[in-house]
C-alpha cells in the first residue's frame, strides 16, 4: 500500500491536542494507524505539546519557533501501528460494533450506500460503499469534508485516491467521485456541515439521507 495523500500539519496538531470533533478525529485515528509518515508526524507534534506544557510560564512564540523544534527534533520513528480487526483498522472497528458483515448499509441509489456511525454533535462520521465505476453526484461543501480510503479507489476533478489516501475538501472544491473499475470502493468520511448538490434530486433527499 502507498499512500500519496496524507493529513495535513493543522489537522494532525488539532488532533494531538484534543481539538477535533469526534467524526474528525475517527478519520485521522484511523489513517495515522495506516500511515506511518502521519503517525510519525503526529507522535512530534505531541512531543513538541508535551515540551510546552512542561515550561508552564510561557511567552509569545517567535516566528517560525515550531519549524526550528521540528527541525532539532529530526525524523521521527513511528510506533507500531494499530492491529486491523478483520476489514476495519482498529480505530473504526470499535465504532462498527464488527467486521464488514456487521455493517448496517442504506442504499442512497444507483448502488451507492452509507452507514452513518454514532459520533457526537458537531459533524458526522459515515462510511460509503459505492460499485466499481459508479459516481457519487456532482457535489460541493459548506465546511471540510474528509474522505479516506479503505478499498478500491476513487478518482475526481483533482486526484486519485486509492486505500490509505485521505482526501481533504473544502468550500473551493465541487467535484464528482467516482469509483474505478475493477473494485468496488469503501470509504470513511465526516463531515462538519451538509453538502451542496446542484441537482434536485439529491437536494430533496439530503434530509432523509442526512447527507
Amino acid at each position: 500500500m502507498t499512500i500519496r495523500h496524507h493529513l495535513s500539519n493543522p489537522l494532525l496538531m488539532a488532533y494531538a491536542a484534543g481539538n477535533l470533533s469526534e467524526a474528525f478525529g475517527l478519520v485521522v485515528a484511523t489513517h495515522i494507524s495506516l500511515c506511518d509518515e502521519c503517525r510519525a508526524r503526529l507522535e512530534t507534534f505531541e512531543a513538541v505539546g508535551g515540551a510546552v506544557v512542561d515550561s508552564a510560564d510561557t511567552v509569545a512564540m517567535a516566528d517560525g519557533s515550531l519549524e526550528s523544534v521540528l527541525a532539532r527534533l529530526g525524523p521521527q520513528d513511528a510506533a507500531p501501528a494499530p492491529r486491523k480487526r478483520g476489514f476495519f483498522p482498529a480505530p473504526l472497528a470499535d465504532y462498527v460494533g464488527g467486521d464488514l458483515s456487521a455493517v448496517q448499509w442504506r442504499p442512497l441509489g444507483m448502488g451507492v450506500r452509507q452507514a452513518i456511525l454514532p459520533t457526537a454533535r458537531g459533524a458526522s462520521a459515515r462510511l460509503l460503499y459505492i460499485p466499481a465505476g459508479q459516481a457519487v453526484p456532482d457535489h460541493g461543501h459548506r465546511g471540510t469534508e474528509l474522505t479516506l480510503v479503505l478499498q478500491g479507489a476513487f478518482r475526481d476533478e483533482s486526484d486519485r485516491f486509492g486505500v490509505g489516501d485521505v482526501e481533504i475538501a473544502t468550500e473551493d472544491l465541487e467535484h464528482t467521485p467516482v469509483a474505478e473499475a475493477g473494485m468496488d470502493c469503501i470509504c470513511l468520511a465526516a463531515t462538519d456541515a451538509p453538502l451542496r448538490f446542484r441537482a434536485m434530486l439529491p437536494r430533496l433527499l439530503q434530509p432523509i439521507f442526512r447527507i
